[in-house]
């Protein structure tokens, strides 16, 4: 959640929820009132399609007139859509990408205080299990392993995905009810099956140490978003798309540790919306501008490719920026970066940044996001829609998740978040929105 607040001196330690139930763990777990995605009703329309929408992206895409609005003049066979080696591939690498996670390498660090008062612990190696992916990848491509071929794979490797995305799902709403009441998340305990399904009852499903929605927020499905781009680089489109999504997962596994305040992390369950998103819509709905490009080329003269790069550039200073500001505000208000911001205290202790990025709009790392979002889907040209679809679908996500967090904000913060909103007016876009 993008909450802009710190609270220094927290206490440090237990890690280990308590596992069994009391009255006070029941009282500290409520049912969900007010509910999002438009209930129930919602929610079974996005069970349906969203696995629809990927599947339908990925046929245009590689169809010749790859219109957006329109089915594909041919449907491939049933048989296209899944193999049994694609499926082993997929396991494979979560396979592997758990075994990397596992390996006791950089540093652990704390999560935000739980309900019962205890910490978890998370370790800190996205980024080396990054350059270990890349190395094994590297490997793989020396020994003569046809890992470019891989996007003659792609619709049974999303099918698998899938699949593997709703098995998932309904093993982790079936654990959640092994679970304490105080492990359960604040949205996904409405009582309703489809409701809980898509959103996710428990909010750390764990194994051991092992953190099943961490895991998969960055890990299997951003650096596989990488992975497939084994092609080659054979334009300078190409080559664009690929340097500002390689910035960009680098970024995000560089500063992994960042992902602990998040509103993925602290607030929403682990349910379908996070598993089938992070198995099977960023790996293949984020990948769409390389793939419009390895069977729709275009040429790009070098003065546009410059203003894209500076475009892409403005936007990677706004995003790292911005989330660096809050980052270190919450880490130690006074670290002399940000000691000197302006700030309003809360009834909760927190403080509110009011200068500085958070100053500028309420959201600068959205607005950040989108302009990079736009600067890596310009190198595709302007005559097809598909190559912006994730422009759009990521500022419809990027506008309903800060309305979340802005109910969430002022039902915490109160007169404190209502001055904030008065001194910084503009939530995304200065003097738009």
């Amino acid at each position: 959640m993008d909450e802009l607040d710190s609270q220094p001196g927290q206490p440090r330690g237990c890690t280990h929820r308590p596992r069994f139930r009391t009255m006070a763990h029941q009282q500290t777990s409520p049912r969900s009132v007010e509910l999002e995605f438009g209930g129930p009703l919602g929610t079974a329309a996005m069970l349906l399609l969203l696995p629809v929408v990927l599947f339908h992206l990925l046929l245009t895409c590689h169809s010749g007139p790859c219109s957006l609005l329109n089915l594909p003049s041919e449907l491939p066979p049933t048989s296209a859509f899944w193999s049994p080696w694609a499926l082993l591939l997929l396991l494979l690498w979560l396979g592997l990408q758990a075994t990397l996670y596992l390996l006791p390498m950089g540093k652990v660090s704390e999560g935000r205080m739980l309900r019962d008062k205890s910490h978890l612990q998370y370790p800190i190696n996205g980024f080396r299990c990054l350059g270990l992916t890349a190395l094994l990848v590297g490997l793989g491509l020396a020994g003569g392993l046809p890992l470019g071929s891989l996007s003659e794979l792609l619709l049974p490797l999303a099918s698998a995905a899938t699949a593997i995305a709703f098995i998932l799902s309904l093993l982790l709403y079936l654990k959640s009810f092994t679970a304490p009441p105080s492990a359960l998340a604040p949205g996904g305990n409405s009582g309703n099956i489809i409701y809980d399904f898509f959103l996710g009852r428990e909010l750390n499903p764990r194994f051991g140490s092992f953190d099943l929605k961490y895991f998969c927020e960055l890990r299997p499905g951003m650096i596989g978003w990488e992975a497939e781009r084994q092609g080659g680089w054979p334009s300078l489109a190409m080559g664009l798309v690929n340097a500002f999504q390689l910035v960009y997962v680098v970024d995000a596994l560089w500063n992994e540790e960042a992902i602990l305040t998040t509103m993925d992390i602290i607030h929403d369950g682990f349910g379908f919306m996070l598993a089938f998103g992070d198995l099977a819509w960023v790996p293949f709905i984020y990948s769409l501008q390389a793939q419009f490009l390895l069977n729709h080329p275009q040429s790009l003269e070098l003065p546009v490719a410059g203003a894209i790069c500076l475009l892409f550039a403005i936007g990677y200073f706004i995003f790292r920026g911005a989330n660096t500001q809050k980052n270190t505000f919450r880490r130690d208000p006074t670290d002399p970066s940000v000691a000197g911001l302006e700030t309003i205290p809360t009834a909760t202790g927190r403080r509110l940044l009011v200068s500085g990025w958070w100053g500028m709009v309420r959201h600068p790392n959205y607005l950040g996001d989108l302009i990079m979002a736009l600067a890596w889907s310009l190198p595709c040209g302007v005559t097809h829609l598909l190559p912006y679809f994730y422009v759009v679908y990521f500022t419809i996500l990027l506008v309903h998740r800060e309305d979340r967090d802005e109910r969430q904000c002022l039902q915490k913060y109160g007169l404190a978040w209502r001055e904030y909103c008065a001194r910084v007016p503009y939530r995304i876009v200065p003097y738009v929105y």
